[in-house]
């Protein structure tokens, strides 16, 4: 559905030619011939976004935006000053107004801004509706997971068909992007009684990290001047993360896969094995196979542990998860500082969607906190954000591959690239085509021969 703006200015000529181009650019156009009408239309029907001239009779440009900014806060309004009038600009803003624009403005900038506008308002709202979702409990997330994109919903449909069942996991994905939250979230879901016990297998020698494991008894070796129970038998019943296991030393990993295999434990210097019942999940941000090759990992172990593969993708490819993360993680911030700070403002919300988060989920969780300790508004805004959130430019089609046999043919980085677009535009093909520099039924032809025609909305 296409965005309906009202274009208000007292010159009917000037009204006319706005309907006309604009409504060419696939907006629906009504028009007013100043302040006071303009008023009474919004009050009887909504629309996406103002656009006004600043010097009218009567009720003025800059009353008008205060006015429609105070009654209807989540309308943009744009605002078209005189040229070169930097006190107008700075006068509009104070006065509500999302945008201005410099007269006299091509068409191609008013609807270029219109857009960012429209845009805004959906993201506000967006914004709006996830406040409520956290603050009544709502939501699409389990155990703590927000899974509002299509990647991880398909995770958590991994993890609703095996969290009951034995079967070892071994769950993989860049640093923070929360492997060890899905972890737990498998061991809640998993009925069994026990604790759940996490190590980090690249934190501390081979030595420690055995003795970690498997315990020891008195007399061991050095030091050991008592015995100690290994986290094998504290999770009995229950179950153990071993996370970052492509970092497990090669030498130890022999004594792991017989402990998985025969489900016994035999403690360093102990005579006798004893049975365990621990569910496994390992993790780590290591590609496995590749150190397979390289000789630092046991192929057999690889596959004792990978009996169901679960995937977590980076922040970066799941967008759609940001705002509902951001907003879960404002409220346990804001709880915990004794702040009443409700949400994000739209412009930083904006923000938080175009930065490429390299730190996944634990930067956004980091970035959030700071937010919440500096605002000293009921609600982050775009000053309260880290610097280099605030100045990131997207600039390019992100290619993750380094490897050349990764690489991806044209046809391919094409194919993404248009449905990436179609996304941010939520399905709006007629401005996909135009940012795409294509035809609209060349656009159709593309999305038909990809096989994705059905899986986009009519627009």
């Amino acid at each position: 559905m296409s965005a309906r703006v009202l274009v208000v200015d007292d010159d009917p000529n000037l009204t006319s030619t706005l309907q006309l181009g604009l409504s060419q650019r696939g907006y629906q156009v009504v028009t007013a011939q100043g302040g006071e009408p303009a008023l009474q239309q919004l009050a009887s029907e909504d629309v996406d976004v103002v656009l006004t001239d600043i010097n009218m009779p009567g009720l003025g440009g800059l009353e008008f935006a205060e006015r429609v900014t105070a009654s209807h806060p989540d309308t943009p309004v744009i605002v078209l000053t005189g040229f070169g009038s930097f006190e107008s600009a700075v006068a509009a803003i104070r006065a509500g107004a999302y945008d201005f624009l410099s007269k006299p403005a091509k068409l191609d900038a008013i609807a270029i801004a219109l857009e960012r506008a429209v845009q805004h308002r959906s993201l506000r709202r967006e914004v709006q509706r996830l406040r409520l979702e956290v603050s009544s409990g709502a939501g699409p997330q389990l155990h703590g997971i927000i899974a509002a994109s299509g990647a991880m919903q398909k995770a958590l449909d991994v993890v609703a068909r095996v969290a009951t069942t034995q079967t070892s996991i071994l769950i993989t994905g860049e640093s923070g992007t929360g492997k060890e939250v899905m972890a737990r979230a498998i061991h809640e879901r998993s009925g069994r009684r026990g604790p759940f016990v996490a190590i980090n297998c690249a934190a501390m020698p081979e030595a420690l990290l055995e003795s970690e494991l498997f315990g020891h008894v008195r007399g061991a070796f050095t030091d050991a001047r008592e015995s100690r129970v290994g986290l094998f038998t504290e999770a009995n019943g229950g179950t153990l993360l071993l996370d970052e296991i492509g970092d497990m030393p090669v030498g130890l990993q022999p004594k792991l896969l017989r402990v998985l295999q025969e489900r016994k434990v035999r403690p360093i210097g102990a005579r006798a094995e004893h049975p365990v019942d621990v569910r496994i999940i390992a993790a780590t941000h290591r590609d496995l196979e590749t150190r397979i090759e390289a000789g630092s990992f046991r192929e057999d172990l690889y596959f004792r542990l990978n009996v169901v593969s679960l995937h977590l993708p980076p922040l970066r490819e799941r967008t759609a998860d940001v705002l509902p993360m951001a907003q879960k993680f404002l409220a346990q911030f804001s709880e915990r500082a004794g702040k009443a700070v409700k949400g994000l403002s739209a412009r930083a919300a904006e923000k938080l969607l175009t930065y490429d988060w390299p730190g996944n989920v634990r930067e956004l969780s980091n970035c959030i906190e700071r937010a919440v300790a500096l605002t000293r508004y009921d609600e982050v805004g775009i000053d309260d954000l880290p610097e280099k959130v605030v100045a990131h430019r997207p600039t390019r089609v992100v290619l993750a591959a380094e490897d050349p046999s990764e690489f991806i043919t044209l046809e391919e980085l094409e194919k993404r690239y248009t449905l990436k677009v179609l996304e941010a535009l939520k399905g709006n093909k007629t401005q996909a085509a135009r940012i795409l520099g294509i035809e609209r039924k060349t656009l159709y032809r593309k999305l038909e021969a990809w096989g994705t025609a059905a899986d986009q909305p009519e627009s």
